[in-house]
Formats: C-alpha cells, structure tokens, sequence
C-alpha cells in the first residue's frame, strides 16, 4: 500500500467510498459516516472500543484531548459522556477530520473542536485534563513515541495520558517510554492482547 493510500497521510489519494453505520459506544448510540483512507472504516475497532468502554476520566477539571481522533468514535464519545467539558480532537488525516465534524454535527455533539494536527504539531495548548490515544501504530514507533512524551507537556498537573496499544505492537517499550517521561504509569487493563495504560503528570 502506498503512502498516499495510508490512514496516516495528510490527504489520502485512495477513492471515497462513503459509508454509514449504526454502532453503541458506553452506551450510547451513535450513527458514523466513514470513508475509505481512514482508519477502521467499517466499525469500531477493538483497541478504541477498550479505551472507551474501560477509562476512567480522571476529576481533575479541564479540557479534553483526544490525539489521532480518526473519523471520531473516542473522542465524539468522551464528549457526549462529559458535556461540561471542551473536547478537542486532532488527526493528521484531512479526511478523518472533515468525517469527525460530520459525524459530531450528526450526532449532536456540541462541545468539540476538530483540527489538522500532526501530532501535537498544531495544538498549543498545555491545559488538558486528560488525553487519550488510539496511536498510530503503522505510522511507526517514533511517531508513537514523540505522541507520548509531548502529551506530558501537554497535561496540566494532575492530568492523565490514557493509552491502548497491543503488546505485539509495542505496549512494553511504551511503557518504559512513559515511565522515563511521567515517571510511572500503569497498566490499568488487559483485554485480547490489548493494553490499557495510564499516566498521570504529577507536579
């Protein structure tokens, strides 16, 4: 597969092939519209659905991040569950973000924000509460990892990375990152191969 076929390039070159479905999240129904050059277009992958499904949102008050949002589901969840807060969500796909607007707008989620970001590239702010990731695995394990630890950066004190990752994929040599940057984590859940790991940034 070529790049420009890839989820996690700026502006996938593969043909649209727009989709919708039905799906519940927390228990919560939503409607999705997807498209192919985005990441799990046909459902809600298993990795996202364990972080949604398992993380505790952390008490500390602020905003919400959700970093490589794809076309939605965790962040647009997060936000539904937690209408007090602002929820902001990023992805390097033009693609999955112009599907992340649709799909908030479809499924009445006011409280979000969606914008172009590599990374943490573009964000600027350094307030957040909590941050989650689904990364990017295929686009490698310096991307992974630059996602990591910038998210210390990112988090104001008291406020939590939460992360999933498969084993096979690089769940431990990410936990030794976030254990050198936070300082500690936590495997806070394991499901099918999958890991569910939290830092928090204590200062």
């Amino acid at each position: 597969m070529v790049m420009s076929e890839h989820y996690y390039s700026k502006q996938p070159q593969i043909e649209s092939d727009v989709r919708k479905w039905n799906t519940e999240l927390a228990g919560l129904s939503f409607s999705f519209t997807t498209d192919r050059g985005v990441f799990s277009k046909g459902e809600v992958d298993f990795g996202s659905r364990f972080l949604i499904e398992e993380m505790i949102v952390p008490s500390t008050v602020g905003p919400i991040l959700d970093v490589g949002c794809g076309y939605g589901p965790i962040g647009l969840t997060l936000a539904r569950k937690n209408s007090e807060r602002d929820v902001t969500m990023v992805d390097v796909n033009e693609r999955a973000l112009l599907l992340s607007q649709i799909n908030a707008e479809e499924n009445g989620v006011n409280n979000v924000k969606v914008y172009q970001s590599n990374g943490f590239e573009k964000v600027k702010e350094n307030n957040f509460a909590l941050i989650v990731t689904n990364p990017p695995i295929r686009a490698g394990k310096k991307v992974v990892h630059d996602i990591l630890e910038q998210a210390y950066e990112h988090l104001k004190p008291l406020g939590e990375l939460w992360v999933v990752i498969q084993k096979k994929q690089g769940a431990p040599s990410a936990i030794e990152k976030l254990n050198e940057v936070f300082g500690q984590s936590e495997v806070y859940k394991k499901k099918k191969g999958y890991y569910l790991i939290v830092a928090k940034k204590i200062d």
